[in-house]
C-alpha cells in the first residue's frame, strides 16, 4: 500500500528534523521494511529522501532558534566558523561526505550548518551521497540480520548507539561552548559557557 511508503518518507523525516541528536532515520526505515514487507529499493530511496528533506527544513529553521535563544556573540563566532568551513571547497564536502558515511549522528553537522547560516545547496549534495550509500548498507543488513522488529530495536539501544549519541552530544557541546574567534584567529583554546541569552 502507498502509505506504508509514506510513512517510510515521514518517519525518516521526523527523525532527521529534530534539533537534538536521535535514533538514525536507518532504524524506522528497516523497521516499516520488515513490519510491512516493503520493497528494499523503495525504502532505502523514500526514506534517504526523507532524511534530506527533515536535515533542509532543520538548517532552515535554526538560525531562527538560535536567535532567540543564544547570545549575539555566539551566532557570531557560528557563523564565522561557517565561512572559514565555506572557504575550503571541495575538502568540506570530503568532509561532510566523510562524516555521512560513519556510523555518528549528523545532527550536530547540520546544526552547525544552520547556525553559521551556510547554504543547503553547500551540506546538502555530499551529504545526499553519504547518506544514500550508507542507509543502502543499513537496510540491507537490517534485512539480512534481523529475525524481528525486536532485534532490531535492541540494536537502537547497543554500546554502539549510547557511543554515537555520546559523541553526538560531544560534538554539539564544543560547536556551542568553545570560543571560535579565540581558537581560529588567535590559535588559543577557550571554553564559553555564557552563551544562552
Amino acid at each position: 500500500m502507498w502509505w506504508q511508503y509514506l510513512l517510510v518518507f515521514l518517519g525518516a523525516f521526523l527523525f532527521d528534523v529534530v534539533p537534538f541528536p536521535f535514533p538514525p532515520a536507518f532504524t524506522i526505515m528497516v523497521t516499516l521494511k520488515i513490519l510491512f514487507d516493503l520493497n528494499t529499493w523503495w525504502v532505502i530511496i523514500l526514506g534517504v529522501l526523507g532524511s534530506i528533506a527533515g536535515r533542509y527544513t532543520l538548517t532552515l529553521y535554526i538560525p531562527l532558534l538560535a536567535d532567540k535563544i543564544f547570545k549575539p556573540q555566539k551566532n557570531k563566532e557560528v557563523q564565522f566558523l561557517g565561512e572559514k568551513i565555506s572557504e575550503e571547497g571541495w575538502k568540506s564536502q570530503m568532509v561532510i561526505l566523510t562524516y555521512s558515511l560513519m556510523p555518528l549522528p549528523t545532527t550536530p553537522l547540520f546544526l552547525a550548518a544552520g547556525m553559521a547560516r551556510l547554504k543547503p545547496i553547500q551540506i546538502i549534495p555530499a551529504f545526499f551521497v553519504g547518506k544514500f550509500i550508507s542507509d543502502t548498507i543499513a537496510v540491507h543488513l537490517g534485512d539480512f540480520a534481523s529475525e524481528g522488529i525486536d532485534d532490531i530495536l535492541n540494536e537502537a539501544l547497543s554500546w554502539n548507539s549510547i557511543l554515537s549519541l555520546v559523541l553526538s552530544l560531544l560534538f554539539i557541546a564544543a560547536l556551542l561552548f568553545i570560543d571560535w574567534f579565540a581558537l581560529i584567529e588567535k590559535k588559543q583554546f577557550r571554553l564559553n559557557f555564557r552563551i544562552w541569552k
